[in-house]
């Protein structure tokens, strides 16, 4: 039912309720007193009862509740509260016993009638909020994910500063310390679980172990091993890392390397993809990773699904990740 905002009754509601409303009082005076019980104002009543008491003949019922309706539902915002309590009145009314013999029947049609507008008003403005609702959470949906992708963008940026920059640190511990660090803030960027680089000790304090981190992806632990030395990795640190992987029940291995592997190390990975997943991947493949802003997690599955179904633990991705 479109109308004014303005009004809380459209037309055809209004004019319902000037049949309606004379018609739930006997007397002029009992129309006054309900229309001062929903909370008319007694200055738009005054008036009315001016007449009456001048003389009674020179104004209707019908009248008086046309005149004082119409007032109320010009006044926009001002006058809701009146307009609800009038309607609420009208079709709660109940004892139609108490009414002019022939007015009985046309109030309780009329009664009917008004309900009905009503409810399909109601009906109406329950849609049309049900739609103002669901547009407001599409677009705060929309800005959200805008905000998220923002918020991404700028935290792969600053990822990318801080790759370009460990190119110019010559120190290679601490080049491999910073490439923990940034290789470790990719993967949380996806929401991955990461345990930083952590230290195993025996019963003497003595170091036993040093891990370089752990990752934890849909279920399953990967034990983290970086180098970014001047040489391919070796076989002698690809045993040391295996053997690592091996002394933990179903954890897998991640070997990241920035010089690559040589053969014997590829094909001692490759042996151990018997026992466990064993995935190698090369530093392009992170630079191509932070160009493209792609999904760390999405790049690790394809790593685990090749090593997984071609046996090959070394494959590097790029534009099909």
């Amino acid at each position: 039912m479109a109308h004014d905002d303005a009004y809380h009754w459209p037309p055809e509601l209004l004019e319902l309720l000037i049949e309606l409303v004379p018609r739930l009082s006997r007397s002029k005076d009992g129309v006054l007193e309900f229309l001062r019980g929903a909370g008319v104002s007694e200055e738009l009543l005054a008036v009315h009862r001016q007449q009456l008491a001048a003389d009674r003949t020179t104004i209707s019922k019908y009248k008086i509740v046309r005149a004082v309706l119409s007032q109320i539902n010009e006044q926009g915002d001002a006058g809701l509260q009146v307009r609800r309590e009038l309607l609420k009145r009208a079709i709660e009314f109940e004892d139609f016993s108490t009414l002019w013999p022939d007015d009985r029947l046309p109030a309780q049609g009329l009664q009917a009638n008004v309900r009905s507008l009503v409810n399909v008003k109601d009906s109406f403005t329950r849609m049309n909020q049900a739609r103002d609702d669901e547009r407001a959470a599409r677009l705060a949906a929309r800005t959200a994910e805008t905000e998220r992708l923002a918020r991404r963008h700028a935290e792969f940026a600053a990822l990318r500063g801080r790759l370009a920059d460990l190119f110019n640190e010559l120190d290679p511990r601490k080049r491999g310390t910073a490439l923990e660090g940034v290789l470790n803030d990719v993967f949380k960027t996806e929401g991955i679980l990461i345990r930083e680089s952590f230290i195993l000790r025996n019963e003497d304090g003595q170091v036993a172990e040093q891990i370089d981190g752990a990752l934890e992806k849909d279920g399953s632990q990967y034990l983290v091993e970086i180098k970014w030395r001047g040489k391919p990795v070796e076989i002698n640190a690809m045993s040391r890392h295996l053997v690592r992987v091996y002394g933990r029940s179903e954890v897998r291995a991640l070997f990241i390397s920035a010089s690559g592997f040589t053969g014997p190390a590829i094909k001692e990975s490759e042996r151990a993809l018997n026992q466990r997943v064993i995935i190698l991947g090369e530093l392009r493949e992170l630079v191509l990773l932070l160009e493209q802003e792609g999904d760390a997690a999405h790049w690790l599955r394809e790593k685990v699904r090749i090593a997984q179904l071609d046996r090959r633990p070394l494959a590097v991705l790029g534009t099909d990740f």
